[in-house]
This record gives structure tokens, C-alpha cells and sequence, in this order.
């Protein structure tokens, strides 16, 4: 299975009581069987000329109100972060991990190389965050830190939780008794799957990973908006609805007025930067002027 989408189902279905985790791998199970049976729908799926986010958007609209949430989570997540010709596959692999979780009582998570396994903990985090405040990232991410200062200054803990020799229940035991209840229960659950996912030897390595991967994402949460003048409440509304559609998940705006774009608006969220502004286009219009001058004055001097 995908690194990162293993990682998602472990946070997911392992928040599931018993019951629900048995109705999940049941749904998992008919949509495989519904995917195999519908060749246009496997086409969508398919489609290497979609983006992801369309790809997920597409399944939860079929799944929606039908199935369990928990069921409609793991199907958009892996349309949308699996390669787009490997989507089928994917969900079959889900439903035989969720069956095998309720058949056993338990999920056996298999070694990785060193960059697998951070994916698998990076999908792991998507599944926590997705449900946590944007202002509670800047906590999280500050827990993580110390969390894996405190593991370098402590010759005899690093020892312990390095050692891929010792046991899995004494390396948990041993995170639960510093953190649990000194760290936000987001930060906690995060630093027990580094033990239980991540690599031994990589942990401090691994949480240093996360609190970058924690910043990224909520980069991702938060657009900044320039607006040549004052949004209205459905203005924003609506903005912030198609951020969230390009993006998969809700974002939150910051909007400050600049009346120098003229007019508009210019949006940046990640690392992505969306020009719509009047001074955005005469820009680009002056760009194209300057190009087309310059063609000209070449094609005059070599006549």
C-alpha cells in the first residue's frame, strides 16, 4: 500500500470504535466491488488529465450521506493523493486493511525504508490536522520541536527509543508518561506513531520532518488576500469556497485592503500565488507590449 495513504487509514479507522470500524471496512469492501463493476467511473478515477483534488471531489459526491464519514474520508483521500492510474487499486488495498484490522483486532504496520516510512507518518498527520484548528498548528508544532530536543539531550531516553531491538509497548509506555498530559493530544498521538510508524533510528529525524510538514500545512490553511477594495460578506464566502475547492480542505482568509492593485484581488496560499488584480494584468499586458517590441526590432534588423 501507498506509504502515505497507510498512513491516513491507521489515524482514521484506529479513531473508529469497534462497530464503526466493522460498518468501514464493510463500505470499503461494496465500493471496491461498485468500482470494478462501473468502467465509467473507473475512467474518472483514471484520468491522468485530472487533478486529485477533482478525482476525490468526484468519489465523495458519489459517497456522500451514503456511506459511513469515516468511509468517504479514506476513498477522497486516496483519489486524491494516489497516481491517478493506481486509484482502483488503492481502495481495494483499503478495504483488505480495514477487514484484516476487524478480522485480527489489530493493524501490523510493516517496516519501511527511510523515506517511506515519513510519508506513511506525513499521511498519518493529515488525518490529525484535517480535524485541528489552524491556530492550534503553531502549538502543535512547537510540542513536536521540544519534543525531539528532549530526545537528543537525554543520552538514556535516546538509547530507549532508538533502539529498534526494544519493545514497541515499552517505547510507547515511555512517550505516554513524559508527554501525555503535558502536550496537546494532537502533538501526543503524533509522537506515538513516530514510534509505531516511523523508523527507530530516524525518530528525532522523523519528528524534525513533521514540524516542517505541521508549518507547510498550515501555510496551506491560511490565504492571504490583497483586495483593491472591501469584500463583502458573500464575496468572501465565495472566495474562500474556491480556495477550499482547489485546495481539498477549508481555508481561512487574511484580507487586507491595497487599493494600489487598482483593482481585484491577489491571493496567495502555500506556495501558491493567484494574480487577479487590475495592476496584475496591465502588468502582464506591458510584458507582452515590451515582448512584442523587442520581436519587432529584430525582425527590422535583419531585414
Amino acid at each position: 500500500m501507498q506509504p502515505r495513504l497507510e498512513g491516513f487509514a491507521s489515524a482514521l479507522l484506529g479513531s473508529l470504535d469497534e462497530a464503526r470500524r466493522t460498518r468501514a471496512a464493510a463500505e470499503l469492501t461494496s465500493l471496491e466491488q461498485t468500482i470494478l463493476a462501473r468502467s465509467d467511473l473507473r475512467a474518472v478515477l483514471a484520468d491522468t488529465s485530472l487533478s486529485g483534488v477533482i478525482r476525490g471531489q468526484v468519489l465523495g459526491e458519489l459517497l456522500a450521506a451514503k456511506v459511513e464519514p469515516a468511509t468517504v474520508r479514506l476513498g477522497v483521500y486516496a483519489a486524491a493523493h494516489v497516481p491517478a492510474q493506481e486509484v482502483t487499486h488503492a481502495l481495494a488495498e483499503l478495504a483488505v486493511l480495514a477487514r484484516t484490522w476487524v478480522e485480527t483486532g489489530t493493524l501490523e504496520l510493516p517496516g519501511l525504508a527511510l523515506l517511506a516510512a515519513r510519508e506513511r507518518v506525513s499521511g498519518f498527520a493529515d488525518a490529525l490536522l484535517e480535524d485541528t484548528p489552524t491556530e492550534d498548528f503553531a502549538r502543535v508544532e512547537s510540542e513536536l520541536f521540544t519534543w525531539a530536543r528532549t530526545i537528543e539531550a537525554h543520552e538514556s531516553l535516546r538509547r530507549l527509543l532508538l533502539d529498534r531491538d526494544s519493545a514497541l509497548e515499552a517505547r510507547l509506555g515511555v512517550t505516554d508518561q513524559l508527554l501525555d498530559g503535558r502536550v496537546s493530544p494532537v502533538a501526543l498521538a503524533l509522537a506515538r506513531f513516530v514510534v509505531e510508524g516511523g523508523r527507530p533510528r530516524d525518530l528525532v529525524g522523523t519528528l524534525d520532518f513533521l514540524v516542517d510538514f505541521v508549518a507547510r500545512a498550515r501555510d496551506w490553511r491560511v490565504a492571504r488576500v490583497h483586495s483593491a477594495r472591501a469584500l463583502d460578506e458573500t464575496s468572501r464566502a465565495q472566495l474562500a469556497a474556491s480556495l477550499g475547492t482547489l485546495t481539498g480542505h477549508p481555508v481561512e482568509l487574511l484580507v487586507v485592503d491595497d487599493a494600489s492593485l487598482l483593482g481585484g484581488v491577489l491571493v496567495e496560499v502555500g506556495d501558491l500565488r493567484l494574480d487577479a488584480s487590475t495592476r496584475g494584468r496591465l502588468g502582464e499586458l506591458h510584458d507582452k507590449l515590451v515582448q512584442g517590441r523587442s520581436y519587432e526590432s529584430v525582425l527590422t534588423a535583419t531585414e
